[in-house]
């Protein structure tokens, strides 16, 4: 029978004898004294805090997300704040939100109470809100940092726990690394401070927010539409929409800014408008796959709609689904949404006068490179980062404290996207109006957003990407992932699919002045590339190709060789 390691018996013990740790969590743990392999993964490690956060299995253990390990990252996090903080005028303050998933509030107030106990005040919303909401907020507020608890598209059985700083982003990795420390030097959960509600609120340290943060980040959003009076003249009366939040945060932000902006015909998914934990009616709570759009395509189908739209449980990712040519569905990629947006948002502000000369647009290494030929088509000039939107983030910040350049539109091929100052996180509630609106913007010249990306191909190159992924569960899938970087970097292939490899990035190296990350990156003579990454959130590694075709027809079949040749490797590792 396999036996639990010494370093998973002891942590297992620890917590069956520590006073602090409640006898129901207890006794979930005794329930599984004959799986030892349950029982070694959720204690072989304490959930990893990542540059993001937390993310994990909900349930008890070391290693799943629960109170106590939410409540240890909090202990951490307060004593971070107050290094980096607490010699300010005022005592430093935390907003905090979540989304639908289970335990989402109970977790969000554990963190304020914690906090609290800190001599933080925490500035908590009291029922689900949006990530790019809370990233709003924190600078709104002018926060001292910010904490979102979401697992964004994961599975139900997983919940998360993101922290932000001052300016509104996610940690970058130097931040997150003095966050980390502080959290394992947190000698045991019994040395976790906590406050009631009661005395949290008697303190004045647990203020709870409402409908005005909420109507200042409408407000907020809704003025970065570039076609707010062609829609209210008339079209905005005729354009059809339908709208899925898929059990989401999204349900309400989305309509408000649709509506603000004069969307009149706003059809929403009935069946999936309210918070659902289960995500009952998916497979995944993804809008980047086709498959969580089922409902809305049927519903799009009855009312004649000119847009399906769907944003994630956490709204901060935005899919688009237009029809082509033959009347059928076709849901636009993360790259192929970026596209549109980039060229629709350029070019009117250059119709308007409005675009400045030193505009830049910011997207990750594994972004398709046709935004960027289009940015730069206007004039504008593009940047790179790894993947993550703290990074992005991260460059607005640059921007804003030098002058150097404006910031026009920041995204990532996971369909997130980011047109404002106004936060430092991707923003499906802003991304739903923009390509809402260049929908309905070029329905006014006859075209469809499908149409739209034929003349974009035409014009600039016949771009096509594709994404694989692989996922690899517990102790012994991180291992395996490791193991496959591990191989592609000790034997980088001379050729893939008949072309010549001609570059090798290994960005673990610290390529380009970026933090250093595990990522590879392979360019071909082709000029083609595939890009393997280990998810940061997901038992995954991903695989990314991208190609540029003389047809679509010819683009197609590239990256169907180049996949086709790089899986079949990755697969017998």
């Amino acid at each position: 029978m396999e036996q639990l390691s010494a370093a998973a018996a002891e942590t297992l013990q620890q917590w069956l004898e520590d006073a602090s740790i409640d006898e129901a969590t207890k006794q979930e743990l005794r329930d599984l004294k004959d799986q030892p392999k349950e029982l070694e993964e959720r204690f072989y490690r304490n959930l990893e805090f990542g540059t993001g956060g937390l993310r994990g299995v909900i349930g008890a253990g070391s290693n799943r997300m629960n109170k106590y390990t939410v409540g240890r990252a909090t202990q951490g996090f307060a004593r971070y704040l107050l290094e980096q903080h607490g010699d300010k005028e005022g005592k430093p303050s935390v907003v905090i939100a979540h989304d639908s998933r289970h335990f989402s509030p109970e977790f969000s107030l554990d963190a304020a109470l914690v906090l609290a106990a800190n001599g933080i005040v925490a500035k908590l919303y009291p029922s689900l809100r949006s990530t790019p909401q809370l990233s709003f907020s924190v600078r709104h507020l002018q926060a001292t940092g910010g904490i979102v608890v979401t697992a964004s598209h994961n599975p139900p059985e997983y919940n998360g726990y993101k922290v932000y700083n001052h300016q509104g982003g996610q940690l970058v990795p130097h931040e997150a690394e003095k966050v980390i420390q502080y959290i394992q030097e947190v000698p045991s959960l019994t040395d976790v401070k906590k406050l009631t509600r009661e005395e949290a609120e008697a303190q004045g340290l647990l203020i709870w927010l409402g409908e005005a943060e909420d109507q200042a980040f409408i407000d907020t959003v809704a003025a970065r539409s570039l076609s707010r009076e062609l829609i209210q003249s008339g079209i905005g009366r005729d354009f059809k929409i339908v709208y899925t939040p898929l059990h989401g945060t999204g349900n309400l932000p989305v309509r408000r800014v649709l509506e603000q902006i004069g969307f009149e015909q706003l059809y929403i998914v009935a069946e999936q408008e309210q918070p659902d934990a289960e995500f009952s009616t998916v497979k995944s709570p993804n809008p980047e796959e086709r498959e969580a759009f089922t409902l809305a395509m049927k519903l799009g189908e009855s009312v004649g709609a000119d847009i399906l739209i769907g944003t994630d449980p956490d709204a901060d990712r935005m899919g688009a689904v237009v029809k082509d040519k033959d009347g059928k569905y076709f849901v636009l990629s993360g790259n192929q949404s970026g596209a549109i947006m980039v060229h629709y948002l350029l070019s009117r502000l250059q119709e308007t006068g409005t675009l400045p000369s030193n505009g830049a647009v910011i997207k990750t290494i594994v972004t398709s490179e046709m935004g960027a030929v289009i940015a730069q088509h206007y004039g504008a000039e593009v940047m790179n980062t790894l993947t993550g939107f703290k990074y992005i983030g991260e460059k607005m910040n640059q921007f804003e404290a030098t002058g150097s350049h404006t910031f026009l539109f920041g995204y990532e091929e996971s369909y997130g996207y980011l047109s404002g100052n106004y936060a430092r996180d991707k923003d499906a509630v802003l991304a739903s109006m923009l390509i809402a609106e260049a929908a309905a913007y070029y329905k006014s010249q006859g075209k469809t957003l499908y149409d739209v990306l034929q003349e974009l191909y035409s014009q600039f190159g016949y771009f096509l990407e594709k994404l694989e992924s692989r996922t690899l569960k517990g102790k012994d899938g991180v291992a395996q992932i490791q193991a496959k970087m591990t191989d592609w970097r000790s034997n980088p292939p001379q050729e893939v699919a008949g072309i010549a490899v001609q570059d090798v990035l290994d960005y673990s190296l610290g390529l380009d002045g970026l933090p250093k990350e595990n990522v590879l990156k392979f360019i071909l003579a082709d000029g083609s590339w595939f890009c393997l990454r280990p998810s940061g959130t997901e038992p995954k590694i991903k695989v990314y190709f991208a190609v540029r075709g003389e047809s679509l027809e010819d683009a197609e079949g590239r990256v169907e060789r180049l996949a086709s040749a790089v899986m079949s490797r990755v697969d017998a590792q």
